[in-house]
């Protein structure tokens, strides 16, 4: 398997040979180029660089942590290990901390054999592409100049940062402890054996949810299911939530960072619609948020291309805008700041609220829908059946090193352009009731192709028509 370097990080099976997977002299270089990076392109505090380094519970992650740590101690710069922790965790904690960067070692839905390297800026949000090629250019000099004794940075462990982030959660005005607690929700909660399992039981607690049924809540990185949540991978918790007649299942991916909900019915509510039902709630308390800081949030959304059109319609629906992006959390962030977006976020059960930070947080995402159910009164299945219905079906390609992806793509728009193009990521093409997507994944070596559209049988007939004509050009 090649290491994949794109602005999701440095992404690779463990262990292998060196340049082709995530080995130990990669996971050295590229920390090594990062940490020169960082000092190259930020003014320290004091006489020293810090950067805070976490990591959900795979297996390899302690292995790597040690290795990425030692690398920039080595060149001088201070660490902040606030070991297990989630994506959005370690975002918030560089700001807390006043870093200068942070790495969060994880390979988020990938399955166990992988993991990666995520690289955060100062702001606590992920480089851009330029930066990115930056940091890999400088991986291929192997020029570094290593520290004195008395000159290299030291290592200081911070445990305490999972519950500055929960207590952060709480403290958001659209978040309600009491109402939530009122409710008397029973949750079953699938944290796959990672950061999860101890950080999500946590903040329900805290919420005030006293009936919590966990599932795969060892953080011993032993993953119980593929850690994608879709629906294929979610039979246990559903079942659990069907006989325990419980309120809610909630399921996150390794690192915290995507979120899905299973009904009362033990019907799972696809990712796509995590961020819609969310969007749904922020939207109608707007001015909520706009009374605390006039004018510092327009009432607008944003997602990416390959995300349901369902948000469209639910900000148009609250005299709002909407506005696609690019795949990549750097990109919806991107977007979202430069049209001041109120929500944002991505498909795959990502939720942005910048009220509490530019980053997918499942955490936030928790606690805003319950604080919704509960002020609505009403259960997922009402809350969702409100919502706009499309169908969503996803598939995907491997890719080869000899298929020509840029030149099938061409082809593809060729064959389709009568139709609306967007080719900022790939290719879409929109029809007036559906559209598909097509593009390079950032973290496998796939072609990804999603369909949408008003009924399933549609979305897939799109999906099985533009299929069968790339693979008539791979042939």
């Amino acid at each position: 398997m090649s290491l994949i370097k794109s602005i999701s990080g440095i992404r690779g099976t463990i262990g292998g040979l060196q340049g082709e997977n995530l080995s130990t002299f990669d996971i050295v270089k590229f920390s090594l180029a990062y940490g020169l990076f960082i000092k190259q392109n930020t003014a320290p505090r004091g006489d020293k660089y810090k950067i805070v380094v976490g990591r959900d519970a795979r297996i390899s992650g302690e292995m790597v942590a040690n290795l990425v740590i030692s690398s920039l101690n080595s060149i001088g710069i201070n660490v902040v290990d606030i070991v297990l922790a989630s994506t959005p965790g370690v975002e918030m904690a560089v700001v807390s901390q006043e870093a200068q960067g942070g790495i969060i070692i994880t390979a988020s839905h990938n399955p166990q054999g992988w993991n990666a390297l995520k690289l955060l800026n100062a702001q606590g949000e992920f480089l851009s592409k330029t930066e990115g090629e930056k940091i890999l250019a400088l991986a291929e000099t192997n020029n570094f100049e290593f520290s004195r004794e008395e000159d290299l940075g030291y290592r200081v462990v911070n445990p305490f940062i999972n519950l500055e982030h929960i207590k952060a959660v709480l403290d958001l005005d659209l978040v309600d402890r009491n109402l939530i607690s009122a409710r008397n929700f029973k949750v079953v909660v699938d944290g796959i054996n990672s950061v999860g399992a101890l950080i999500v039981p946590q903040l329900l607690q805290d919420l005030g949810v006293k009936n919590i049924i966990e599932l795969n809540c060892e953080p011993n990185g032993k993953f119980a299911h593929k850690p994608e949540p879709l629906l294929e991978n979610l039979t246990r918790i559903i079942e659990k939530v069907k006989t325990e007649k419980a309120d809610l299942g909630i399921v996150v991916d390794p690192d915290v960072d995507r979120l899905a909900f299973i009904d009362e019915n033990g019907e799972m509510i696809g990712e796509e619609y995590t961020l819609v039902a969310v969007a749904d709630y922020i939207l109608k308390n707007f001015l909520v948020i706009d009374k605390k800081n006039p004018g510092k949030y327009s009432k607008a959304t944003v997602s990416n291309l390959s995300s349901s059109r369902a948000l469209k319609d639910i900000t148009e629906k609250y005299a709002g805008t909407y506005e696609a992006s690019a795949v990549g959390e750097v990109n919806v962030v991107e977007k979202m700041k430069m049209f001041k977006a109120v929500i944002g976020g991505e498909g795959n059960g990502g939720v942005i609220f910048p009220e509490l930070h530019y980053g997918r947080d499942a955490l936030v995402g928790i606690a805003l829908f319950l604080t919704y159910l509960a002020r609505e009164q009403k259960n997922v299945s009402e809350i969702c059946q409100a919502l706009p219905e499309y169908f969503m079906v996803k598939d995907k390609i491997e890719l080869s090193a000899d298929i020509n992806l840029a030149e099938i793509l061409k082809k593809i728009k060729i064959d389709y352009q009568t139709e609306r193009i967007t080719d900022i990521d790939g290719v879409k093409i929109d029809w007036a009731d559906s559209w598909v997507h097509l593009r390079a994944s950032n973290t496998e070596p796939i072609m990804r192709i999603y369909a949408e559209a008003k009924t399933k049988e549609t979305a897939q007939e799109k999906v099985n028509e533009v299929k069968s004509k790339i693979l008539a050009y791979i042939k």
